[in-house]
């Protein structure tokens, strides 16, 4: 791998002009081939391990308008509405295609609210009728200029609706910009993480419409792997720029200070990429597709923002060198005076300085240390014993939305469970033994449920279909036991379906798998540091931390939206489950991005190990060395994760602000507190390895082979600094 990444850091530095056309050549491939075969986003919400997916599927066989997709038309006035009015409207959406039909207008009491169901042919995830929420918002156009409020919920309309605004990168893009100035204090070095990320992105959204063309992909997972390619691509680009600047503040030339910075901290950059895809295919085991589809999309863009920076970064800084530090550094440079010591710039000696007396003060009393540190995140970690998760509601999407509009006039005109009916599903023996009207008088019976219709018995005979409302909207925590009681009372030959009903069993299902895929990831990642830094101490250490950090972003999660502290600040007004997407879906990320600023510390601990053999000092001095780079690359990631706070997407601002809450901790209390004061108490104790484990494991030289420095340091001849050759 050294050979590998030192070979094309200095190709890049020696040809820049090459790195470029390299690069352009795998983008236009890249895109070539998405254009060919790319598709567009679309959500698979076939579980076939949930128990209500038997119920659908025989309605798509035997009932295609009950089984397929639909989409809510709720049409409002302040009068009573125009039976012409509600004739054209109907007459329209009976015109689009893959309609098979539109059901006559259900009135509410006080004459002023219609809903009109619009069936489709197809499921939701049929290529050709994804995108047909344009084609709905065109077919009520018309109503809406008469003056009538019009608009659109269910199933169509909250699937195919675009998952972001695009506010939320631009945001993260212009923070991260401001921070990396102050960092950098050079517009240049600034600008060239930013220009790298989206570079790599470019590349992985086109991989992602690639993937769309081959399998089912959620709208929200490109908006996730934005998420985190944006974050990973800045943070690597960082990473490699600052060990860069190290180089050649110590006298390399710009060739070699590139080259040794791919070797060193682009090596770091391929293992830290690594345990995020390992992190991300753990999201196979879910159990769900639209998981699987979540990860494979995300594994693209930090792939291809991972290879962009270990191409780009050394072209671009050798073609930038002249300009890329702050212009009293490069005065400093050519008078012989050791910048370091009077700026700032990343690893200058006062840095260094600041982050070695922060590791010592740790150091020598790590055990209170630890122990204050630990205690917080336990109770911050602490509410996540009252977690409740549900997949989402439309009454908990941001006021004036127009999801949150039409599920509250349903609600409000025609009861809380009209949104989201349960569809009891009986089979041909149910429906020849005439059980079906004891069926209705059953349900008729009970006083949790209302408007229970007549059977509606399929063309074949096959089935018959009868529909009843809740008394409880669709994520009242009273629906999961709802459904069990429903279930346990249904005859043989009766399924329940719907979608709360749907969504209970896909809960259900996560709750089970989680554990599988924590024990995958976790596993794996544990392997792959045992690996990387021969031990069996710190990989476990490196996963317990990792979790605690996890938990304690599921704690505050669940106190600020489960709990409403402080929810008016994220646009929305009432408190609400978290989503049931999140836990396994955070997981497995946060896992993977944790231990990115775990592979950086840790490498750098380890480097000054093998040289000095010291395994105290060793800790505060790559501590030390990195606790500005580490700490700006996690500001960075915060940023861009809360600027999709922004979004109007319940789903998006939960992933936003957790992940933004658990970088936050995890570069703070994990890498400045729990890592140097566990590794202060432990000692030599940190790097055992037992001799037959070191004989099994695969070796990967952790340390950086030293690059020939030029013989003027820093190309100064003099006084004046020449332009650096290969």
């Amino acid at each position: 791998m050294n050979r590998t990444l030192d070979r094309l850091g200095r190709f890049a530095a020696t040809h820049p002009w090459r790195a470029f056309a390299v690069w352009i050549v795998i983008a236009v491939a890249v895109f070539g081939v998405a254009g060919a075969v790319g598709g567009q986003t679309q959500e698979d919400w076939d579980v076939p391990a949930a128990p209500a997916q038997h119920g659908i599927d025989l309605l798509r066989e035997h009932l295609p308008q009950s089984g397929n997709t639909s989409a809510q038309v709720v049409v409002h006035d302040d009068g009573p509405l125009a039976a012409s009015e509600l004739t054209a409207l109907t007459d329209r959406l009976s015109a689009l295609d893959h309609v098979i039909a539109v059901s006559q207008p259900r009135m509410s009491a006080d004459g002023d609210t219609a809903l009109l169901t619009v069936q489709y042919d197809v499921p939701v995830t049929h290529r050709d009728v994804y995108g047909h929420a344009e084609p709905l918002e065109q077919a009520i156009e018309p109503t809406r200029d008469a003056g009538v409020q019009v608009v659109l919920g269910g199933e169509l309309p909250s699937t195919a609706g675009s998952a972001m605004k695009g506010t939320g990168e631009i945001i993260g893009i212009v923070v991260a910009l401001l921070i990396l100035l102050l960092m950098f204090r050079s517009v240049v070095a600034a600008g060239l993480p930013i220009v790298v990320a989206v570079s790599g992105l470019a590349i992985g959204t086109a991989g992602i419409t690639i993937l769309c063309g081959v399998m089912s992909v959620s709208p929200f997972a490109p908006t996730v792997a934005t998420m985190v390619g944006l974050g990973v691509g800045i943070d690597y680009a960082l990473l490699m720029l600052a060990r860069a600047l190290e180089y050649r503040r110590a006298g390399y030339s710009v060739v070699d200070a590139a080259a040794a910075a791919n070797v060193t901290a682009g090596r770091s950059v391929v293992l830290a990429g690594t345990t995020v895809l390992v992190s991300l295919l753990g999201l196979r085991l879910s159990g769900l597709a639209t998981f699987g589809a979540f990860g494979f999309a995300t594994a693209i863009t930090v792939v291809a923002v991972m290879v962009t920076a270990l191409l780009l970064v050394p072209a671009i800084f050798r073609l930038t060198a002249r300009w890329i530090e702050p212009r009293a550094v490069r005065r400093a440079r050519r008078s012989s005076v050791e910048p370091g010591e009077s700026l700032g710039e990343p690893g200058s000696r006062r840095d260094e300085r600041q982050g070695s007396r922060w590791a010592e003060r740790v150091a020598r009393k790590p055990l209170p240390w630890l122990i204050g540190a630990a205690t917080v995140m336990v109770l911050l970690a602490a509410p996540v014993l009252d977690m409740r998760t549900w997949p989402g509601s439309g009454g908990d999407e941001v006021p004036g939305s127009a999801l949150r509009q039409s599920y509250d006039l349903i609600a409000d005109e025609y009861g809380p469970g009209a949104n989201t009916p349960y569809l009891f599903v009986a089979e041909r023996d149910v429906v020849s033994g005439r059980q079906v009207d004891q069926l209705i008088a059953k349900l008729a019976a009970r006083d949790d449920l209302v408007n229970v219709s007549p059977a509606v018995v399929s063309p074949d005979g096959e089935i018959a279909l009868v529909t009843a409302e809740s008394v409880l909207r669709d994520n009242d925590e009273r629906v999961a036991a709802q459904i069990a009681d429903l279930r346990a009372e249904l005859p043989d030959g009766v399924d329940l379906a719907g979608s709360s009903v749907m969504f209970s069993d896909i809960v259900d299902i996560l709750a089970e798998r989680i554990w599988l895929v924590i024990g995958f990831v976790v596993g794996i990642s544990v392997l792959l540091l045992m690996v990387m830094f021969r031990s069996v101490v710190i990989p476990l250490k490196a996963a317990a931390m990792n979790l605690l950090s996890v938990l304690a972003a599921y704690g505050v999660l669940t106190a600020v939206f489960q709990w409403g502290w402080g929810l008016q600040l994220l646009g929305l007004d009432h408190a609400l489950p978290v989503s049931s997407w999140l836990p396994i879906l955070m997981f497995a990320i946060l896992f993977g991005l944790s231990m990115d600023y775990e592979v950086f510390l840790l490498s750098r601990i380890r480097e000054d190990y093998v040289r000095t053999g010291d395994a105290r000092g060793s800790v505060a001095r790559g501590l030390s060395s990195t606790s500005r780079v580490i700490t700006s690359a996690a500001l960075i990631m915060v940023a861009v994760f809360l600027g999709f706070v922004t979004e109007e997407g319940v789903v998006i601002k939960m992933i936003g602000f957790g992940m933004a809450v658990a970088i936050f901790l995890d570069a703070t209390l994990v890498r400045m507190v729990l890592v140097p004061a566990t590794m202060s108490l432990l000692g030599e104790r940190n790097w055992w390895l037992p001799a037959w484990l070191d004989r099994v494991l695969p070796k990967l030289q952790v340390e950086a082979p030293e690059p020939a420095p030029v013989v003027a340091p820093a190309g100064v001849v003099g006084g004046r600094e020449l332009e650096p050759v290969g």
